[in-house]
């Protein structure tokens, strides 16, 4: 992976592998994405924080690896994951991150 463009961190898009609902979107370190391949369970770098968190690790909503993609330029990865816990992942409580529709884009569509 290449660390070198975000100032050592990557875009990490998380989906649902059974729906390929989109969940979330957080950064990982390069550390961070090493404990993603060890343990099985997408880890993060928070940025407001300044440190690693395996998300659900309190909560128990941990998000299971069962797929990665890397992308054409290794810098960004796609993680199709398995919800554990009560399934929901926004820190909200909502299913999703992406439950907010922008206004105005059902019209753009017709």
């Amino acid at each position: 992976m290449d660390f070198s463009k975000l100032d050592g961190l990557i875009p990490a898009v998380v989906q649902d592998e059974s729906t390929n609902e989109v969940l979330m979107v957080g950064f990982m370190n390069d550390e961070a994405w090493r404990l993603t391949q060890e343990t099985g369970y997408v880890t993060f770098f928070s940025r407001t924080r300044n440190k690693l968190w395996m998300k659900g690790e309190t909560s128990g909503n941990r998000l299971a690896v069962r797929q990665m993609f890397v992308d054409c330029d290794d810098d960004t990865v796609l993680i199709k994951v398995t919800r554990e816990g009560d399934g929901n992942v926004c820190h909200t409580g909502q299913r999703t991150c992406f439950y907010t529709e922008f206004p105005n884009t059902s019209r753009a569509a017709r």
